[in-house]
């Protein structure tokens, strides 16, 4: 909660406790998570607030993502509106084969769009009267090593100097946090892949009941959903196609081809949103700098192949709000200490599953990486080989079915 000063200069000046440069899941999960505990915090976002309602993202849950959730007041709709999944279904060589988590290892999955999510947190928020602060502009960080870091931003035209004991950074991949952390204190890591997901969305009822992920001749392609009555559909493409090339026609007939097995029928239905995402891996190290800290896209990106990038932000969210937690309750700064570390373990480990699962399921053309075209179908023989070993071993479908599901999301509160 933040609380004016007596004196109203050019400048307000603000006070709160944690402030939150970002409002997506990991930004508003934490000060959810804060507020609970006690500790006040101020939500900063730049876009409006209908557009971070409305702005279409991952939606598939972890086993542990919606066992904290619930925890914290925020499964009622999940509940009654999510998708419980209990596998997903490899597709290749014109076969699909299904791996049942829920037989492997117990568990299962949501399907849950981020957008719903961050609706069930805004909800949470207005309740409480903690709203974030939408539309700002102008943002800058600055006195990190200080015990008073400060965020200047605007506001319907009026500035503000937000003062407060912590920083944290959950404002994206282009955000202005990150680069705050000087050069010289910090390392990133990055991988671009030579392909892209176009994705549409479309008003048809799914064709399957679990996700289908195929490896075709022509390229990876996806079967998701969002609803009941909304469809989730991706196909591997050149990440610098116009998607004006691709004809609502067009698309469906990529994905009759590339999901397409006997005996099955892909529902077709009227597309009303379609895009293409250039894929990369990404991570900065460390995620802490002084009283900054990073959170989600911020600090770390997957390919979307794996289902993780919302449920790193949760995680995230997770341990930083025990680690300031434990600052406020008795001064303890261990947890903060640990807080980069600890996750950029666990960001490390989904890193290699997505780019493992990325390598499993896409056709990589190494002839567009300077490489030799006659490389390219070595390879996809090679991959057909990894998805037959996989599905004909339990132990290898149950290792798949332990990540996919979630990594334990162990925090000492629970």
């Amino acid at each position: 909660m933040e609380r004016e000063d007596d004196r109203v200069p050019t400048t307000t000046k603000l006070t709160t406790q944690v402030a939150i440069v970002g409002g997506g899941p990991a930004g508003q999960l934490l000060s959810h998570l804060l507020r609970l505990s006690g500790i006040d915090s101020v939500v900063l976002e730049l876009r409006d607030r209908d557009y971070t309602i409305q702005r279409v993202r991952a939606g598939v849950l972890e086993h542990g993502a919606v066992e904290l959730l619930r925890e914290v007041g925020l499964g009622e709709r999940l509940d009654r509106e999510g998708q419980e999944h209990h596998g997903i279904n490899l597709q290749f060589d014109g076969e699909r084969h299904n791996v049942s988590f829920h037989d492997l290892i117990g568990r299962s999955v949501w399907v849950y769009g981020q957008q719903e999510v961050i609706k069930d947190l805004m909800q949470a928020h207005d309740a409480a009267g903690t709203p974030a602060r939408y539309s700002v502009s102008d943002v800058r960080v600055e006195d990190i090593l200080s015990d008073t870091p400060v965020v200047y931003f605007t506001q319907d035209g009026q500035d503000y100097e937000l003062r407060g004991d912590f920083v944290v950074g959950s404002d994206g991949a282009h955000g202005v946090c990150r680069p705050t952390i000087p050069a010289e204190h910090k390392k990133t890591y990055r991988r671009d892949y030579p392909f892209g997901w176009l994705g549409i969305l479309a008003h048809v009822r799914p064709s399957t009941e679990e996700l289908i992920y195929s490896l075709h001749e022509r390229g990876f392609a996806m079967h998701s959903m969002r609803s009941e009555k909304v469809s989730r559909l991706y196909l591997q493409v050149d990440p610098h196609d116009d998607i004006a090339n691709w004809s609502d026609e067009r698309i469906w007939s990529e994905l009759d081809t590339r999901l397409g097995i006997p005996g099955w029928t892909l529902h077709h239905g009227e597309i009303f949103d379609k895009s293409i995402t250039p894929m990369h891996s990404f991570v900065s190290d460390p995620m802490r700098y002084g009283r900054l800290f990073l959170a989600g896209d911020s600090a770390h990106i997957v390919p979307p192949t794996g289902a993780k990038g919302l449920n790193l932000a949760i995680a995230d969210a997770a341990y930083l709000h025990e680690a300031l937690t434990d600052w406020y309750r008795d001064g303890s700064e261990t947890g903060l200490d640990e807080y980069s570390p600890r996750s950029l373990r666990r960001v490390w480990q989904i890193q290699h599953f997505s780019s493992w699962m990325t390598r499993m399921l896409h056709r990589f053309d190494e002839s567009a990486e300077g490489g030799h075209p006659e490389n390219v179908d070595y390879d996809y023989h090679v991959q057909l080989g990894q998805l037959r070993l996989l599905t004909s071993s339990e132990r290898a479908m149950s290792h798949l079915a332990e990540v996919y599901t979630g990594l334990p999301m162990l925090t000492r509160q629970r």
